[in-house]
C-alpha cells in the first residue's frame, strides 16, 4: 500500500508513504470526520490511497491573496 499525498489545487506530488503497516491512526486519518475523510481521501482498487492537502506554494498564494478562495480551481 502506497499513500500519495498530492496538493489539492495544483496538483504537485507532495511525497509518497510506502509499507503494508501503515494504519489510519499513525497517519491522522482518525481525527477527521466522516466528511473530511471523503473530501481528503481516495482509495483506488489497487490499495493505494491519496490524500489531497495544500502544498506551501498555494498555501501562500492563497494566504497573499484571500480571493482565490472564491474561484472553484484557483491555481491550476
Amino acid at each position: 500500500m502506497a499513500v500519495n499525498y498530492i496538493c489539492r489545487h495544483c496538483k504537485t506530488s507532495i511525497g509518497t508513504l510506502s509499507g503494508s503497516d501503515l494504519t489510519e491512526q499513525q497517519l491522522g486519518f482518525h481525527f477527521l470526520t466522516p466528511e473530511e475523510r471523503s473530501d481528503i481521501i481516495a482509495y483506488d482498487p489497487s490499495g493505494d490511497v491519496t490524500v489531497k492537502v495544500v502544498c506551501d506554494y498555494c498555501r501562500e498564494a492563497m494566504e497573499a491573496n484571500p480571493e482565490l478562495h472564491l474561484v472553484m480551481n484557483p491555481l491550476q
